[in-house]
């Protein structure tokens, strides 16, 4: 091959070798911009089997509140009386195994046994071993869940649904997380629940703790996760809120919480932006507000640090951060009570958190 020939297919090889790596190069901005509307996972909707297992869970519950004796309007009169006192039915919602059972065990050893009953909703996809003791044998029948996806509200449903089922003296319905600890004694705790005689809420005597805001700066994109005003009509922007996912619940809220449909219609649409969506964090608070404010106190019981935050996520104590100075400070609030819970907790304080168990976190 002449010695020209091949000089110029050697410039031309170079040419488009040069084009190539110059055109990479410019898509470089671009693939950046696109990556996380392309890898962003898109949320489906619930499956319609889910959804009709549901409805008939929560229409069960519903119907024998309402047959029952123990209704709510003698629910009341339980208290100080001679009948079996009201429990404190503890809801687990987790996707890992219950790392802090342990220090929970010891919770529920404190106190007595009839006052209490525990509910665990574990994703049946993942593998979720059985705590055993107190735990034993109190996983519920569970779907999948996933975050950032009405999957999460569902879930707080079920347990709600279950623990209305199983004992008519379940009264308040604690949602608790898996990195969740009790930073109080069960007699802490049940004593602040249910007396409150003295406390300055105003008339109403037993209230939901549940967190809602509505003035936070991220309202606006949450609110329009699903779209713009896909919302609408059931739920104004101007009656959306926000607040903690874990929360207490009486009994009158569980119920109501299960009868709705009307904001569920929507709530349990898919987001299309998936990093402002967070519908377990709105669709009790805007549920609650909307048909009860007075009865709910608008703060949670549970403590969460979020100083730094990462990908929505608030801070994870770790071991060197473990000390009674961290417990007596969890427990400190803005609010006429302690806080009776507090998250996230790494599994590696597990230790730590039982060497001060009874000298620390259940010496109130």
């Amino acid at each position: 091959m002449p010695h020209s020939h091949l000089h110029s297919l050697g410039s031309q090889m170079f040419q488009s070798r040069f084009v190539l790596i110059f055109s990479l190069l410019l898509s470089l901005p671009l693939l950046f911009l696109l990556a996380p509307r392309i890898l962003t996972p898109r949320q489906g909707p619930i499956p319609l089997p889910d959804e009709l297992d549901d409805l008939a869970l929560f229409n069960r519950a519903v119907a024998i509140n309402l047959r029952s004796p123990s209704n709510l309007k003698s629910t009341f009169f339980r208290l100080g009386s001679t009948n079996p006192k009201l429990k404190i039915a503890f809801m687990f919602l987790i996707n890992t195994d219950l790392y802090f059972a342990p220090l929970w065990e010891r919770f529920f050893n404190n106190g007595s046994k009839d006052l209490y009953n525990i509910y665990i909703h574990a994703d049946p996809s993942l593998n979720v071993n059985d705590p055993g003791g107190v735990f034993k044998d109190r996983f519920i029948p569970s779907k999948h869940t996933e975050r950032s996806s009405p999957t999460l509200i569902s879930a707080a449903r079920r347990l709600l649904a279950t623990a209305i089922l199983d004992d008519s003296l379940n009264f308040y319905f604690a949602l608790i997380s898996q990195s969740c600890i009790p930073i109080h004694s069960f007699a802490y705790v049940y004593q602040l629940l249910f007396n409150t005689r003295n406390s300055s809420w105003g008339a109403i005597k037993y209230r939901s703790f549940i967190e809602i805001l509505s003035n936070e700066s991220i309202l606006y994109d949450r609110y329009n996760a699903r779209g713009k005003n896909v919302m609408m009509p059931e739920v104004p922007f101007s009656e959306f809120r926000v607040g903690s996912q874990f929360f207490v619940l009486t009994k009158k809220h569980a119920l109501l919480v299960l009868k709705d449909r009307k904001l569920w219609r929507k709530f349990r649409l898919p987001c299309i932006r998936v990093q402002s969506c967070y519908p377990e964090e709105h669709y009790f608070p805007t549920l609650l507000s909307m048909e009860d404010l007075k009865g709910c106190t608008g703060f949670t019981l549970t403590r969460v640090n979020w100083t730094d935050s990462v990908n929505g996520h608030p801070h994870t104590y770790r071991p060197p951060e473990v000390s009674p100075q961290l417990i007596y400070k969890l427990r400190q609030s803005n609010f006429s009570n302690d806080h009776l819970f507090a998250r996230k907790f790494s599994p590696d304080c597990l230790s730590l958190l039982m060497d001060m168990a009874d000298g620390v976190i259940f010496k109130d």
